[in-house]
């Protein structure tokens, strides 16, 4: 199990700010969290994925224990 905490328009797409989820990749997180509500799976698609801040590929295995960040995309300046 992981945990993942939402953030932003990632939390509000999803419906949570904290989740613990069984997934092996950050592709299998993607698709478990596109599956919480009409607007996921286009805002989780654009989300960047961090574990410890470090930006992760689709392909990368997560394991038990791990605490998983979701960033939406954002714009300041």
């Amino acid at each position: 199990m992981i945990t993942v905490r939402l953030f932003a328009a990632a939390a509000e797409a999803a419906d949570a700010q904290e989740l613990t989820l069984d997934v092996g990749t950050v592709i299998g997180l993607r698709e478990a969290l596109a599956a919480r509500g009409d607007e996921a799976p286009r805002v989780i698609g654009q989300c960047a994925i961090l574990r410890e801040g470090t930006r992760l590929e689709d392909a990368a295995a997560l394991a038990s224990g791990d605490l998983v960040d979701v960033l939406p995309p954002f714009a300041g300046g």
